[in-house]
């Protein structure tokens, strides 16, 4: 079936004629492909790929006529020669084009003076609308195109800001007033017959020293997107259960033409799609117009603290969904604004800000202004502790996003593994090691990461900063009992560690370890599945340990071949230096010339004093002044080595808490890094 249609999709077929399966193709050139109607772009389709088929291949292998190849023609791969006017378009046909077009496509003549009538008006109209066109700066610059064979500046300039613009929306969103879910191509092809688009390219046009910024700001305003946030109850909606009164209306009133939703515009099937879609999910929230949030359990006559209790608070995907986007508007079961608020953002009334404060227990600042990334990490293991997800393996991937990291998604790996491989990613590019602070069951990846995220529920312990005097107090009397060159030594030791890393589910973790002399189980403090262990080791206060897991006893007077330490996991901070990733953020302060001191003069009047220079004091003071930190209580791990050079880290039911003994004796402690299982 050949048929002449619209191609702006506006006015649908206009003319069909069904084709011969016998029919042989004649016409040695063909002169009419698609070309200029009555206000819309016209072409011949077909209604089956296989009849375009069928006419390209009797195209390509017709007889040729004894005419002469232009320089414009092409050559076929079985030798016919096809002319470029059939391949791209559109230009203005003539009558005798449009008749040899069709009778070379197998058309009888007699079915060709039958509609003769309506073929003369359709092509006189084409050729008014093309006189009328001829000095239009669209058709200037289509002419300007076909003559330098490349897109204009203002066309190549859009083209530039829309896949900027497309690098941050959804592979495929539905149009809200049709319901039809467009992909790439689609959004494109819609955005080229927009008015926006044509209104965008004239202006390009008249002003050629438009600023990209201002270009990439209306491509923007055009592919503007609402993203949906729910938590259906039972099963995920269909296309045709979101297009009437709900999502796509109020997306539509809104006023934005494209809206997404996971259940209906992410192809599921396609491992592609679905691994770029879960990468990009929070690029995806944190760069919508609007997010609209769903909340399917919140009736119209719920209380005010509705929203607080809502199940979406405890669903994984959610998380996300609340973190990343800019500008959120809750809706009831019955498509109502919550608390019946019409502020444009409801990430600024207070009374749904404390609700959200007190349901996911974040700060309003950080749910207003989060930052995805490393920094934090072990509090936003916290605030997603007590979140569930259908699929085990979401646990880990609908944090992706909020760590800012991309890692591959497979489905089947199950929970331990994509858990694993999300903390070890963390632990490995910011060298945080408060990921490692948890209390629960190991997992398999590796004993120094929990099997659950549950594990991260427990706040991690802070201690309170040591003022200056109690630093000063101290290295005054480390002075008289550490020698200087010792002090010096160590710190230099810690100071050359490494930052934590994994290399095939093993950790290498800096740390400063002491050897265990002694495990005897405890009487009396035996429960139900854990037993309390005292544990001795050199240089560290004698220890309480409770675990699950069955030690072997041993002591000084009987020793074992298995070495046992506890450990202190190195943290860089200790060593007072200053964070130059943090002093990043305020580089852009400026302070005067004045404000600066010549670093080889000095502010005071009084004589050098003798001794050490400057310099080597500042080292000094600085490593006694590591001493007094490391003299604090610490979280210590106990490991068990399992072959030679490797551990394994013995969960327990409580932290342990350790502190040295006497901080001047540092010849207890062994600086290194361990391979932790």
């Amino acid at each position: 079936m050949l048929r002449l249609v619209d191609l702006t999709g506006t006015r649908g077929v206009i003319w069909e004629h069904e084709l011969d399966e016998a029919f042989e193709y004649h016409q040695d050139r063909a002169f009419f492909h698609s070309f200029a109607g009555d206000k819309c772009m016209v072409g011949f389709v077909f209604a089956d790929e296989k009849d375009a088929k069928t006419l390209y291949k009797k195209v390509t292998n017709r007889k040729a006529d004894n005419v002469q190849p232009s320089s414009s023609e092409k050559k076929s791969s079985k030798g016919g020669r096809t002319n470029k006017s059939m391949i791209s378009g559109p230009i203005a046909g003539s009558l005798v084009h449009v008749l040899n077009e069709l009778e070379g496509s197998g058309i009888s003549r007699e079915v060709i003076n039958q509609d003769m009538d309506f073929i003369k008006d359709f092509i006189r109209d084409a050729q008014i609308m093309s006189s009328k066109l001829d000095n239009s700066p669209e058709v200037q610059m289509q002419e300007l195109r076909r003559q330098d064979d490349c897109p204009s500046e203002a066309e190549d300039a859009i083209q530039r800001a829309v896949w900027i613009e497309l690098g941050n929306v959804p592979l495929r969103f539905f149009n809200t007033s049709t319901g039809l879910l467009c992909d790439r191509a689609a959004q494109i092809n819609a955005f080229k017959m927009s008015a926006e688009y044509k209104e965008l390219l004239s202006i390009t046009t008249k002003h050629s020293d438009l600023q990209m910024g201002r270009i990439k700001e209306m491509v923007a305003i055009y592919f503007r997107c609402v993203m949906l946030s729910h938590r259906w109850e039972e099963k995920e909606a269909l296309l045709h259960d979101i297009q009437d009164e709900s999502f796509c209306k109020v997306a539509r009133d809104a006023g934005y033409c494209w809206a997404w939703m996971d259940a209906c515009c992410i192809d599921k099937k396609s491992n592609t799609e679905l691994q770029e879609s879960v990468n990009s999910m929070f690029v995806w929230y944190r760069h919508s117009a609007l997010t609209i949030v769903y909340l399917s359990d919140v009736l119209p006559s719920s209380q005010p603290d509705a929203l607080a209790r809502s199940v979406r608070n405890e669903r994984g995907w959610t998380f996300q969904e609340l973190l990343a986007p800019k500008v959120v508007i809750f809706y009831r079961r019955d498509w109502s604004l919550y608390l019946d608020d019409r502020s444009p953002n409801h990430k600024e009334p207070l009374a749904i800000m404390k609700e959200l404060e007190d349901a996911t227990g974040i700060d309003a600042q950080t749910l207003v202004a989060f930052r995805p990334g490393m920094s934090g990490a072990r509090e936003k293991l916290q605030w997603a502790s007590k979140r569930v997800t259908t699929v085990q393996e979401d646990v880990a991937y609908s944090l992706f996003g909020i760590f800012g990291i991309t890692l591959p998604v497979i489905y089947g790996e199950n929970k331990l593994n994509a858990l694993g491989r999300l903390l070890q990613e963390i632990v490995a590019r910011s060298g945080d090691i408060s990921v490692l602070d948890w209390i629960g069951e190991p997992s398999e990846f590796n004993s120094c990461l929990p099997a659950h995220i549950t594990s991260y529920a427990t706040p991690p312990r802070t201690l309170s900063p040591l003022s200056e005097d109690h630093i000063h107090t101290q290295v005054s009397s480390l002075r008289q009992t550490v020698a200087a060159d010792l002090a010096l030594k160590f710190y230099d030791q810690l100071e050359q560690l490494r930052a934590p890393r994994f290399a095939n589910c093993r950790l290498h973790l800096p740390c400063i370890s002491f050897r265990v002399t002694e495990v005897r189980g405890w009487r009396g403090l035996a429960q139900e599945t854990s037993i309390t262990y005292k544990i001795k080791a050199d240089g560290l206060h004698d220890q309480l340990i409770t675990t699950e897991e069955a030690l072997v006893q041993f002591s000084r007077a009987k020793p074992i071949q298995q070495t046992f330490l506890l450990i202190r996991p190195w943290d860089w901070h200790l060593l007072g230096v200053p964070d130059f990733a943090e002093q990043a953020d305020f580089a852009g302060d400026t302070e005067s010339v004045g404000d600066w001191t010549d670093p080889g003069s000095s502010t005071d009047d009084s004589d050098d004093l003798p001794g050490d220079s400057p310099v080597e004091e500042e080292h000094s003071s600085r490593a006694l002044q590591l001493m007094v930190r490391l003299g604090q209580p610490f979280d210590a791990f106990l490991l068990a080595q399992q072959c030679v050079g490797e551990y394994k880290r013995i969960a327990s039911d409580y932290k342990i808490i350790a502190q040295v003994k006497d901080i001047a004796s540092v010849d207890n402690m062994d600086v290194g890094t361990i391979e932790i299982l």
